[in-house]
């Protein structure tokens, strides 16, 4: 039986934890947006040791950071976490966590990317549904103010015990990068682009868990006690920037973590497949990930649906994790069946 926290009531307070990567150290005007933004929607923000710490790669060293995450669970004011950014080395924490202490006290976690890895600890380690959605230094940092259809999805998943429902299609997207370090992002709003809409690379209908994150960081923990049981379920994926910021990932890399995914047999127990629309890929590199997708699981007869408001491209959906989901190609319908709070 999955674990369901409490939902987000107006008053409560938002912990704010660098259980990766350490941007505000080095842009701390985002992690200031992400606060005032908080703050005028009636939220308290509490943040903690490693918040605005970086440590080359890391906001800090894992038990440091490990750490944070426990206090922020044990913290009885704090009703939400959400993750700063993400990262690469949030699985450093994993040995530090006392994860029935998480248990006992559960409460709302968001975050994307890096975090994927923290998700899955607690989904395997708890029975904890928590939230892929957004971070405080990207989403909730954005100028002027947050996209209102992440703000829409991000509260229709957290502050209500009903289910979200329907997921439509965002208008407009934007996977535009403006440097933060000369505060390019005060300037102006990024521009957008229409968005197309969902597309079909694999017809059919599919219902049950949902569970994934972003590429990278999920196949890394293949063979681990980190592992989920996918039988029956939909997986979601989705792949990050590359190396540089304003890049999206290597089509190669994208393709390797693929077959990688393949190779654990995990497309053979799923029933269907969602996948988040790509950060900084050009049409030509789209349709490139689009053929090697439909290659690598060629075996296979369950539906693929493409080109969702997951990730790393503005704006995103939330998603609770392990609860039942269904999508249909006849009706063009991605729908979150279950609430994820209580």
């Amino acid at each position: 039986m999955l674990i369901k926290p409490p939902m987000l009531k107006k008053g409560d307070t938002i912990a704010i934890i660098a259980p990766s990567a350490g941007l505000a150290g080095l842009f701390p005007h985002r992690l200031d947006n992400a606060i005032k933004f908080l703050e005028s929607q009636g939220y308290k923000v509490k943040e903690f040791s490693a918040t605005r710490k970086n440590n080359g790669w890391e906001s800090a060293p894992a038990q440091e950071r490990a750490k944070d995450i426990m206090d922020a669970f044990k913290d009885t004011e704090v009703k939400a976490i959400i993750c700063l950014i993400g990262g690469t080395v949030a699985n450093q924490t994993f040995k530090y966590l006392n994860y029935e202490l998480i248990k006992e006290n559960p409460k709302i976690f968001c975050g994307y990317s890096d975090i994927s890895n923290l998700h899955y600890a607690f989904y395997v380690k708890v029975g904890l549904v928590t939230f892929y959605g957004p971070c405080a230094m990207t989403q909730f940092a954005e100028h002027p103010k947050p996209l209102q259809y992440t703000l829409d999805y991000f509260f229709k998943a957290v502050a209500s015990d009903k289910p979200i429902g329907n997921v439509i299609p965002s208008k407009e997207w934007t996977d535009e990068v403006l440097d933060w370090g000369k505060k390019k992002d005060l300037e102006r709003p990024r521009n957008l682009k229409e968005n197309k809409g969902y597309e079909w690379l694999r017809e059919g209908m599919a219902e049950g868990e949902i569970m994934g994150g972003c590429l990278p960081s999920i196949a890394q923990l293949a063979g681990t006690e980190y592992w989920p049981n996918y039988k029956n379920k939909i997986l979601f994926l989705e792949i990050p920037e590359g190396q540089e910021f304003d890049k999206g990932e290597p089509l190669a890399y994208a393709d390797w973590y693929l077959e990688h995914l393949n190779l654990t047999r995990i497309f053979k127990e799923i029933k269907g497949l969602i996948f988040g629309r790509p950060f900084k890929y050009s049409e030509e590199d789209t349709e490139m990930l689009k053929k090697k997708l439909l290659e690598r699981t060629s075996e296979y007869k369950f539906p693929i649906l493409f080109g969702v408001d997951i990730g790393h491209s503005d704006p995103m959906i939330t998603i609770p994790l392990g609860v039942n989901v269904r999508i249909d190609s006849k009706k063009n319908l991605f729908e979150i069946l279950e609430a994820g709070a209580i």
